[in-house]
């Protein structure tokens, strides 16, 4: 196992015997449209006794993500659909996604951007772009937070990234810069001295929001990583997705979010999946997440709690979906439901 470097290929797969050679023709299939990246560090964790291991489950590439139904879409947040520069998305009036590289240590198999991102997608913004990209936050004074992602925008060197803040420090309506990222559960050993330098710049303050979706992957490595990048004084916010077979379970969506908030990140968003090509197997009913996170309420505490938030397809931005706990009555008063399901009568206003 430790002689494993990255898995990068089907062939990859199979000798680190994370698939079958009789499943190579539609692993072969798939791997010509999407692209294939596990790190040693989530090899090591994936359990191969467990055929329903929640790890390989969101990293090992399956038969039916050959399988797209008619409502998926290639662009599904309907990024395009707000990119007035390539690499910038702007959805929100104070806020722009920059999108500096497509590229990841590690390829979700539920990945909304799956289309754009790898070797075969979008690529890196050059400096032609790059610059262009900036000028487009330079000109536009109510953008108030830059949102690095893509891609994994810390696959990108320390040089890359402090070009990257030093540009940013010179907008002076630009306060806040938030990365996304998964390098802190997927590499942790790449958070280190050099790359927490290069993330920060005067006047900014600087966010990191960590992608992890079982609590396994919060191991004693990422924990460590973590606590660097804490101490180095970047705050830090979660974000999950809620995927079948992965974490549709109360107990193990409990664990991972105090798991989170022991390891001094708050949790932030949990997402439903995109409307993604070939992602339907990780898709639950609505109705299904609601019960889910309805159910963290009363037992795990208030710290711990993320927002459950749809994106709407076609760009529309996201929608809180979590599962209304208070509805109007017949007579002027409220009923409140009770993390147990009770309901509960709460006058109107005087």
């Amino acid at each position: 196992m430790n002689a494993v470097k990255s898995v990068k290929s089907v062939d990859d797969l199979v000798k680190a015997g994370l698939a079958a050679p009789a499943d190579r023709a539609a692993l072969d299939e798939i791997a010509a449209r999407y692209a294939i990246a596990l790190t040693p560090a989530i090899t090591r964790l994936i359990d191969r006794a467990n055929p329903d291991d929640p790890i390989a489950r969101q990293f090992v590439p399956d038969a039916a993500e050959l399988t797209v139904a008619p409502e998926e879409r290639a662009d599904p947040i309907g990024d395009h659909a707000h990119s007035p520069v390539e690499g910038i998305v702007h959805r929100y009036p104070d806020r722009v996604l920059l999108k500096a590289v497509h590229v990841c240590p590690v390829y979700c198999r539920f990945c909304f951007r799956r289309e754009m991102v790898g070797p075969q997608g979008l690529g890196t913004l050059d400096a032609t772009a790059m610059e262009a990209a900036f000028d487009y936050i330079r000109n536009h004074q109510e953008i108030w937070e830059v949102i690095l992602t893509g891609g994994d925008p810390l696959v990108l060197s320390p040089r890359r990234l402090h070009e990257i803040m030093e540009a940013l420090g010179k907008i002076a309506h630009v306060k806040i810069v938030r990365f996304h990222t998964r390098v802190p559960v997927v590499d942790p050993e790449k958070i280190d001295a050099g790359l927490m330098s290069a993330l920060k710049a005067s006047g900014k303050t600087v966010y990191i929001a960590l992608h992890a979706n079982h609590p396994r992957e919060l191991t004693a490595e990422a924990r460590a990583a973590c606590a660097r990048l804490v101490d180095a004084g970047i705050a830090m916010v979660s974000q999950s997705v809620l995927l079948k077979g992965v974490n549709d379970d109360p107990d193990v969506l409990a664990e991972l979010m105090k798991a989170f908030v022991e390891t001094r990140v708050k949790p932030y968003y949990l997402h439903h999946p995109d409307l993604a090509p070939g992602t339907g197997h990780f898709r639950l009913p609505i109705e299904e997440g609601q019960r889910i996170v309805a159910a963290l309420r009363g037992r795990i505490s208030g710290l711990c709690q993320p927002t459950y938030i749809l994106d709407i397809p076609g760009g529309h931005g996201k929608a809180v979906v979590s599962g209304s706990t208070v509805r109007t009555t017949g007579d002027g008063c409220y009923s409140v439901s009770d993390y147990r399901g009770g309901e509960h009568s709460y006058p109107p206003a005087e």
